[in-house]
């Protein structure tokens, strides 16, 4: 009998809620040895410590944004403008699909039978949620929620204010974790002291995972492709949507720098840049798409 992995998506859902938990429990063992064991008002008076305040309400800000921000879903009643599959640009009518029908062995749109609709470029549809999400990279159970077009920039943030604060926090505990085991008498009480030790054991963890999480993300934005695309096309010697590196940086980003570092999008990007939307995406002019 063949074993049905997604028989498991409704423990996932509730798992999420759990590890919201679980995340927010960390960043308050973090704020508890670094503030009020350690440092305290030191955070006030600038350099590291200071620091480390900032990017501690900068992963928070991404955080909350990648969980509360859907990741993009399909408007009701869409269909395609034109043939994707082919490159084609005559616009498609209801008769060529026998009323929204469509004709799968021809390969020339994307159709999903659980939805029961048309999926734009890039979209997947996720068991865990339960429906097709735009540019769907993959469904992360940490944020309770699925990373797509709308959220994907704010779960990169989440992940670089992640490892630069568990990095931070980590060099400004180190001394202390020396201490434990040094023959010098340690100040405080038996539970400021194992706090300290936890967190600082907690951030390294954390740190030294992230950061191999990060730098697969950091190449999957250099080539414009997501965590499904990028398994789905391995064969795959070009990628259409690849533009060069800083214009695969910009269709995740944007394109005012200013933005670049917070959980948000300028009017004008939005506005300019329909990638952002999910619903579609330029492509390199010279993908020869009649070579796959």
């Amino acid at each position: 009998m063949a074993w049905n992995v997604f028989k498991f998506c409704t423990v996932l859902r509730g798992l999420g809620s759990i590890m919201i938990l679980l995340v927010l429990g960390v960043v308050g063992v973090t704020y508890y040895a670094v503030v009020f064991t350690n440092y305290g008002p030191a955070l006030f008076d600038g350099g590291l410590h200071s620091f480390i305040a900032v990017v501690l309400v900068m992963l928070l800000w991404s955080y909350f944004t990648v969980v509360l921000t859907d990741p993009g879903t399909v408007p009701p009643n869409w269909k395609p403008a034109s043939d994707e599959e082919r490159g084609e640009v005559d616009p498609l009518n209801e008769s060529e699909f026998g009323g929204l029908q469509p004709d799968l062995s021809s390969q020339r749109i994307r159709y999903c039978w659980k939805c029961n609709q048309f999926k734009p470029p890039r979209c997947h549809h996720c068991s865990v949620c339960g429906r097709c999400v735009l540019k769907m990279d993959h469904h992360c159970v940490w944020v309770v929620n699925c990373v797509g077009a709308l959220n994907y920039k704010y779960f990169l943030l989440f992940l670089f204010y992640t490892f630069l604060e568990t990095s931070l926090v980590t060099l400004a505990l180190f001394s202390h974790f020396l201490a434990f085991f040094s023959d010098e008498e340690i100040p405080g009480t038996t539970a400021t002291l194992a706090t300290t030790f936890l967190s600082f054991v907690l951030n390294l963890a954390f740190a030294l995972s992230v950061f191999g999480f990060l730098i697969m993300h950091v190449s999957l934005v250099s080539a414009n492709t997501t965590t499904i695309e990028a398994y789905e096309k391995k064969t795959t010697p070009k990628w259409q949507y690849d533009l060069g590196r800083k214009k695969n940086f910009e269709q995740v980003f944007g394109t005012d720098k200013r933005y670049w570092f917070i959980p948000a999008y300028s009017d004008e990007d939005l506005r300019r840049m329909p990638a952002l939307q999910g619903l579609e995406f330029p492509s390199n002019p010279d993908f020869d798409s009649e070579e796959f």
